[in-house]
């Protein structure tokens, strides 16, 4: 029986998995990194810490399951996507602090920009928004800011690339540069056309080409890696794929017309187009889903910056609870939110109203508020964006959305997901595993390694979900769903 070793690299936290070849989760640990806020809108990772973490999970799940050390077939990888590294080429060593797909630092030149009207240009290219949330236009400050980080990127001692890159690079010892399609679509940089660097987008944004990795298949081998020293013989990467595509992969929605949610820090909602780019009028991003055996596989993608984060904000910034498990009972506690909505825009709003400088705001709130209204009201925001996203989503790609997978997690919060039904008037099959991303990536490092040969052979691999049919009635639902508009507009 052959054993992957996987690690899911998020926005709050690195976890190691081992996974058998019929999918099984065997193990798993995971370590958290400290999250850094510079200034209002800013956000920063120290990708060394990262790195170490990466080793130490490695490390500690080694050591509890020390039968697997001689039976690894390969290392797979999964990632937050657009947050982005500037490292050493001879080292590897970060050179600044990584910045977070959330960070808003590039607001002005992504202004500057659709003011000179490139959006639709740049939207033909890459299929996404000028937008500060892909790393582009940080990138681009990070080389404004500091001469010396310019000057290195553009006489080759320097590279910069997504999460995926640096970890690869730094496992190899610095033998491989490179990356996958799943993440390269999401810099601003990629052309999702031609699958290529754009020399045009390059150009734009002042990002040197020869700084960025080679871009190839996420089921192709990615180099090899003793794991820190970890392994006497070393192993292949092979599957290397960015969160989102990785759950979308893993749900088996291989079809155009399948798609899923990932309740994480933000959420992706993913819905698979088929083998042809399609662009959409109303603020909806086209993306790679992945690339097999030379052929991609396109989807809508709708962003919400703040979903589980917004629950992280209660607890470690509002003190409104202890932990997120808290939040299922505080919500039920009260048969109603009481007229109080919780808009989630503390780094702006994403699709579909693209509204950077939007701020987060509590509305509604009256002398019989309480705690557990503003709870509810913060769970039931994660299903009020999903519809905003799942409403343009399905009428540009002219498709009946019969259920939505989900995964994520926040799937286990039966609130939740029976709200998101409800609002959505969609079944949620959520998945009975939470760890669906480093699944995906698992799924394409056995493609790759040979282990299974076509994507139907995936789809005998293990599926458990739960589904959770609408119950409410539809009157309830609009009155609700009319409250969360009229809330967005005030802050818009």
């Amino acid at each position: 029986m052959k054993v992957i070793l996987a690690v899911d690299q998020s926005t709050s936290s690195t976890k190691a998995m081992l996974f058998n070849q019929h999918g099984e989760l065997l193990g798993k640990t995971a370590v958290d990194h400290h999250q850094y806020y510079p200034q209002p809108g800013w956000v920063e990772h120290d990708a060394e810490e990262i790195y170490q973490n990466t080793l130490r999970a490695f490390g500690d799940l080694l050591k509890r399951n020390p039968a697997v050390k001689n039976n690894l077939l390969c290392l797979s990888l999964t990632n937050q996507r657009e947050t982005i590294v500037i490292f050493d080429r001879k080292t590897g060593a970060p050179l600044h602090r990584a910045i977070v797909w959330q960070c808003r630092r590039g607001e002005t030149y992504c202004s500057h920009l659709t003011e000179m009207g490139h959006s639709d240009g740049v939207q033909r290219l890459t299929g996404l928004k000028i937008d500060t949330y892909f790393p582009a236009s940080k990138i681009k400050w990070l080389m404004d800011t500091s001469p010396n980080l310019r000057a290195r990127l553009e006489d080759g001692s320097a590279l910069t690339g997504t999460i995926d890159t640096y970890l690869i690079y730094r496992l190899t010892e610095g033998r491989s540069f490179l990356s996958d399609q799943t993440n390269a679509c999401r810099t601003l940089l990629y052309d999702i056309n031609t699958l290529t660097w754009s020399t045009t987008l390059c150009e734009l944004f002042q990002v040197p080409r020869h700084a960025l990795p080679e871009v190839i298949d996420s089921t192709a081998q990615f180099g090899e890696t003793t794991l820190g020293g970890l392994l006497e013989k070393p192993i292949p990467i092979c599957g290397v794929m960015g969160d989102s595509q990785a759950a979308l992969f893993a749900e088996r929605c291989f079809q155009p017309g399948m798609a899923k949610v990932t309740f994480g820090t933000g959420s992706s909602v993913l819905l698979n187009i088929g083998n042809t780019v399609r662009l959409s009028p109303n603020g909806i991003v086209t993306t790679i889903g992945w690339v097999y055996q030379g052929q991609p596989a396109y989807a809508f993608e709708g962003i919400t910056n703040f979903t589980g984060g917004t629950i992280t904000w209660m607890r470690d910034q509002m003190k409104l609870i202890e932990s997120p498990q808290e939040t299922e009972a505080l919500a039920k506690s009260v048969p109603n939110n009481g007229g109080v909505y919780l808009i989630p825009a503390f780094v702006g709003l994403s699709a579909p109203y693209w509204q950077p400088n939007a701020r987060a705001a509590i509305v509604g709130l009256t002398a019989a508020s309480t705690k557990n209204h503003i709870v509810r009201a913060a769970l039931e925001s994660i299903a009020y964006q999903i519809r905003d996203v799942l409403d343009l989503m399905a009428a540009d790609a002219g498709v009946a959305l019969h259920y939505i997978n989900g995964d994520g997690g926040m799937i286990h919060n039966h609130f939740l997901m029976q709200f998101v039904a409800d609002i959505t008037q969609i079944t949620v099959r959520a998945s009975s595993l939470s760890e669906l991303s480093a699944f995906g990536a698992v799924m394409a490092g056995l493609l790759g390694m040979g282990v299974y040969d076509s994507l139907e052979a995936l789809e005998g691999l293990p599926h458990h979900f739960a589904d959770y049919a609408p119950q409410m009635e539809s009157v309830a639902v609009q009155e609700y769903y009319a409250g969360w508009k009229a809330a967005v507009q005030r802050i818009l």
